[in-house]
């Protein structure tokens, strides 16, 4: 079983950046498309970035532009670049495969964009 932890959250103000990482405790990390996902409070986790094992990505619209996702493979983490971030942006964010048959969710990270 993968173990994934999340990091990098925090309280920032409106048009800040924070930066995500996501660290896997297994090289078969390499071989899967990744997925960043978050959920605020009261909603349903949402799907923002993607990233497949040979780095081409995709975006929600509503972080297209501001957001950015990477991935190290010899270092088994994968990132999250988060630019110019808006309050509705608040929520904490997780990292699992992209699609189904998920690994065990980790703990996820809080990001909190308030001023």
């Amino acid at each position: 079983q993968v173990q994934l932890v999340e990091s990098g959250g925090g309280l920032v103000q409106p048009g800040g950046s924070l930066r995500l990482s996501c660290a896997a405790s297994t090289s078969i990390f390499s071989f899967f498309a990744m997925g960043w996902y978050r959920q605020a409070p009261g909603k349903q986790r949402e799907l923002v970035a993607t990233i497949s094992n040979n780095g081409r990505t995709n975006y929600v619209d509503s972080v297209k532009g501001r957001f950015t996702v990477s991935r190290d493979h010899a270092k088994r983490t994968m990132y999250l670049q988060m630019n110019s971030l808006k309050p509705e942006d608040t929520a904490v964010y997780y990292c699992n495969k992209d699609g189904s048959s998920f690994w065990e969710w980790g703990q996820g990270t809080q990001v909190t964009v308030s001023s």
